[in-house]
């Protein structure tokens, strides 16, 4: 295999000596082309530029070939290895992080990424193609600076699915010694254009990383687009290890609470131990609600230095959500996107879940994704409850249609069951916070409060 075709996908039909010869003719025009762009070092008197250079440099531009964004031939499994998604490269793996693809380097053979991906609907009618930085394909614009590029089975919109997107990148900027913040973002989901994230993640990103500018290409008509550096993820992330998983999260929560002019040594100081109740509107909220902020209150109540808090999700600012978290030791909600606000906690913090009727049998793994959460948060997730108030499905059979006539009801609630599961996790962090001097604590306190980078 030569170094052009290294990283290829091979077609399955291809003849044999096809292969050899085309590979043999590409690896003879880049030894040919490195070779004179090393002879411009010099000075030569009559040849400052030669024509032999233009011609070689005009027959690379003609070769760079585009691909489709969105590869079909691997709808079977969009999200494994390569990936649909630029399919005909594979990722480069550094220790504890997630997978990426970073141009120009010496896996891509130090070309730049062109994209022609302009589609919002059509991941296949985009398209994507390398090439060197003095044989750009014709018409390309080069954009200067880093690109973040990223690529997403799911979503920018919800919390859950665009944090999980965007945790690769604070760890890219964080072993990169967090200095250059990129200069745009190129958002897409199955290979198709998005121009928009959630106001939550964006300002999650801003915190973290600097400020957003999503490229939406509308400035340039026509033509490819080439970047200068350019790193892309496309497993959210993927294969992060649990303990750098940690570390990005601690850099969050901090810069955050930093950014939002939380007074972390005041919380400290507090031995109280402060339960929210976060409330939901509609979708997947408490069919009581009234009913269920008693039941959290009294068991609060019944306990020496005990607080407890009910709030609604949906009024609260970034900052206001940032705060009330920094000061909560038990979370109680519902499974939604709100629950995503549990990053803003100190480690080892409790997360109380509720699942409306027929979650824990027809959900899938998808029920598990704040549990997957906490421990990748630090958190402590003390279990999760289920509605069995009903029949989970209205005569259906059919697994994806009974799930989505049932996914999104309200809650019903369990007055005996909540309070004694209340009881137990408020002692337990009583408990904890009597020995809050304890290493594991003091450790992860000081971590937070110095919003490391590394």
């Amino acid at each position: 295999m030569t170094i052009a075709q290294e990283n290829l996908v091979k077609p399955q039909k291809t003849p044999k000596i096809l292969v050899i010869i085309s590979g043999f003719i590409i690896f003879l025009l880049v030894f040919w082309f490195q070779g004179l762009q090393s002879l411009r070092q010099f000075s030569w008197p009559l040849a400052s530029n030669p024509p032999a250079n233009q011609t070689l440099t005009a027959m690379l531009r003609d070769a760079v070939t585009f691909l489709p964004l969105k590869d079909l031939r691997y709808s079977d499994k969009p999200t494994t290895g390569h990936t649909w998604f630029m399919s005909s490269v594979n990722d480069t793996f550094d220790p504890n992080d997630s997978e990426y693809l970073h141009f120009p380097s010496y896996s891509s053979h130090n070309r730049l990424l062109c994209l022609l991906s302009r589609h919002r609907y059509d991941g296949a009618a985009n398209s994507y193609a390398f090439a060197w930085p003095n044989a750009l394909p014709h018409g390309a614009t080069l954009l200067p600076g880093l690109t973040y590029v990223s690529d997403t089975y799911y979503d920018y919109t919800n919390l859950w699915h665009g944090l999980s997107a965007l945790v690769p990148f604070v760890g890219w900027h964080m072993r990169k010694g967090c200095a250059v913040p990129p200069a745009r973002w190129v958002l897409f989901h199955w290979g198709e254009l998005r121009t928009e994230m959630a106001t939550w993640l964006r300002s999650i990103a801003e915190v973290t990383i600097g400020k957003v500018n999503i490229e939406t290409f509308e400035t340039i008509d026509v033509g490819p687009v080439c970047f200068e550096e350019a790193v892309v993820f496309r497993h959210n992330q993927g294969a992060m290890a649990k303990i750098r998983l940690r570390e990005v999260f601690d850099r969050i929560r901090c810069l955050a609470r930093e950014f939002c002019n939380v007074d972390m040594e005041k919380i400290k100081a507090n031995e109280e131990v402060r339960m929210t109740l976060l409330l939901r509107t509609g979708t997947r909220s408490f069919r009581n609600e009234t009913a269920v902020v008693r039941i959290f209150e009294e068991e609060c109540a019944k306990m020496e230095n005990c607080r407890f808090l009910a709030a609604k999700s949906n009024n609260l600012t970034f900052c206001d959500q940032v705060r009330l978290l920094s000061k909560t030791d038990v979370l109680a909600t519902a499974h939604g996107a709100q629950m995503t606000n549990m990053i803003f906690m100190e480690r080892n913090s409790s997360v109380m879940e509720f699942y409306p009727v027929g979650w824990k049998e027809m959900a899938g793994p998808g029920q598990y994704v704040f549990r997957w959460l906490a421990n990748w948060a630090g958190m402590r997730h003390q279990g999760s409850w289920s509605d069995d108030g009903g029949p989970a499905c209205n005569g259906t059979t059919a697994r994806l249609e009974c799930f989505n006539s049932f996914k999104d009801r309200q809650i019903g609630h369990d007055a005996v069951y909540f309070s004694q599961w209340a009881s137990k996790v408020l002692q337990e962090m009583k408990e904890y916070k009597r020995n809050a001097s304890l290493a594991l604590h003091s450790v992860s306190a000081q971590a937070i409060s110095r919003c490391k980078c590394y």
